[in-house]
């Protein structure tokens, strides 16, 4: 068995993750685990760009109040201002690293989405996530301090607590390295959890098949508060094609002028907001949902062919040919949608700086809560997060760089009273089960009937996955599906606290907003105060 060691351990090889480790990298020996290859994750698919006040006729306070709308008053205001106010330092960071966005003239063209009152969307054509994420790894791979480990899934945190020792500290991981089919030894004086969203607890996700909340389920098993993952965002636009998996059609699609409509061709947004297309997605989420239930058709139109051909394809080049491989031509024909779960506005409860309530432990990314999003995450927020975030965690570990801590021998994986399993079918049909009934009982319009019946199948499917956990070998399979249940069961019971509508989070019971927003905060019975402020 191996035993590694670095400063620092980043679990997670996303645009939070490879930024922190560039942060890094001048002062440290830095390692970033990856469940898959490096352009695996969720950031590789991100399509509609950054959100950032770059325009001389835009200002930052509309941007903190655009998001604070979109919030439905549950955002923390000191965070939406801070990652706000480094928005454009953080564009101009990417920039200096080499990303390519798109060019009109002698500037960057800036794009527009829903909830936003001005364009300052700066993106590379529809294919931000990709080449912001194609720019860091080739950064990344360019320093020898940092050193970076695809098809490695953490298993665990190692902490003090967990080597029954006092003075609680995060120490390292537990590491399956699917290459060897061993689980290693990762230590380090700072880890960060850069894991992603859990999206893949829901049948249709926009996300990659590693979006299993990992980082949540670890951090809640190590003693972590956990806030809002009631909140998870539905993208409203999914492509519905049998051949399309996960396929996004960009919010951007909307903000040039895209039209939703129904099967018989009528539109019908300015219905349910005056806003129309232009809406917050939880708005337009809702509203196709409704009218496809309503209608009992398996999907809805986005038709954005009143546009000439070339500006299309100009604009989305990813988004066209895919959907032409298809068969569908979309400067000549309507794009079948349906929504689809896109994000986790909840998560890890850290500060400014991302650190968790356990020492030593940050999260950055969509894995943590930071308090920007609040009840429902405005566009293209989500990839400013990972880079303000990043940046400020890199900052606090630097500055504690110098901290001394206590050499410790950390236990090898005990694997003596595993066997292989060959009954993989079982985790196959409960992730099946999981997402089928996440899907129908806590999804876009959610009743306490509901959750009720979903909390019970979460309950026996939890008393499977332990027993099956504990008598075979760990597989990344077996470990995503033990994530996703626990993470499940967190949104369940973060649903079924909050007696009221607001943003993200509907429910037929509780149909209003109730007079002031609170967060919804979950405490593990392992969780003691560590260090975390306010």
């Amino acid at each position: 068995m191996i035993q590694q060691e670095f400063d620092v351990l980043i679990i997670g090889s996303g645009a939070a993750g490879l930024s922190l480790a560039l942060q890094l990298s001048e002062h440290a020996q830095v390692a970033v685990l990856s469940k898959g290859d490096l352009t695996s994750g969720s950031t590789w698919l991100a399509q509609g760009g950054i959100a950032a006040v770059l325009d001389k006729e835009d200002m930052v306070q509309n941007h903190i109040d655009d998001t604070l709308t979109a919030g439905a008053n549950l955002s923390h205001a000191d965070a939406v201002e801070f990652t706000v106010n480094h928005g454009k330092s953080s564009i101009e960071w990417l920039i200096q690293q080499g990303v390519p966005f798109t060019r009109e003239g002698d500037h960057y063209h800036l794009t527009k989405e829903g909830g936003h009152s001005h364009r300052r969307i700066i993106h590379a054509a529809d294919a931000t996530g990709r080449a912001v994420q194609e720019t860091l790894i080739d950064r990344a791979k360019e320093h020898p301090s940092i050193h970076l480990f695809e098809h490695c899934t953490a298993v665990d945190l190692i902490t003090r607590r967990k080597l029954k020792l006092a003075n609680n500290r995060c120490l390292g991981s537990y590491v399956l390295n699917e290459k060897t089919g061993h689980v290693e030894v990762f230590r380090a004086r700072f880890v960060v959890l850069a894991t992603g969203g859990a999206s893949k607890a829901y049948l249709y996700s926009s996300n990659s098949d590693g979006a299993s909340g990992d980082g949540i389920a670890m951090a809640w098993r190590a003693g972590c508060r956990i806030a809002n993952l009631e909140f998870n965002q539905f993208h409203p636009t999914c492509l519905y094609h049998p051949q399309a998996k996960s396929f996004l059609i960009s919010e951007a699609v909307r903000g040039e002028g895209g039209k939703l409509l129904l099967p018989d061709g009528t539109r019908f947004m300015e219905r349910f907001d005056q806003r129309a297309e232009l809406a917050p997605r939880d708005i337009v989420a809702r509203a196709i949902d409704h009218e496809m239930k309503r209608l009992g058709c398996d999907s809805l139109f986005l038709d954005i062919s009143h546009k000439p051909a070339d500006f299309i394809k100009e604009h989305f080049p990813t988004i066209y040919e895919r959907c032409l491989k298809l068969g569908i031509d979309m400067t000549k024909d309507p794009i079948p949608v349906v929504p689809a779960a896109h994000y986790t506005c909840g998560g890890v409860m850290t500060n400014e700086q991302g650190c968790t309530d356990l020492d030593g432990l940050y999260a950055i990314g969509e894995t943590s809560f930071t308090g920007l999003h609040g009840a429902n995450r405005l566009a293209s927020n989500s990839l400013l997060e990972c880079i303000v975030f990043a940046n400020s965690a890199g900052k606090h570990i630097l500055e504690n760089f110098n901290t001394a801590i206590e050499q410790l021998e950390i236990p090898m994986w005990d694997e003596s009273q595993v066997t292989d399993s060959d009954e993989d079918v079982i985790i196959s049909h409960n992730w099946d089960e999981l997402r089928r009934f996440m899907w129908d009982y806590v999804g876009i319009v959610r009743t306490n009937k509901r959750l009720q019946r979903a909390q019970h199948r979460v309950d026996l499917l939890q008393q499977e996955i332990t027993e099956y956990y504990s008598n075979y070998k760990v597989s990344k399979d077996l470990l995503e599906l033990r994530n996703l249940a626990l993470v499940s069961e967190l949104i369940i019971r973060s649903a079924a606290l909050r007696k009221e509508s607001r943003g993200l989070h509907y429910t037929r019971d509780y149909p209003n907003q109730l007079p002031e927003a609170r967060d919804t905060i979950l405490t593990p019975i392992n969780f003691e105060w560590a260090r975390m402020q306010s």
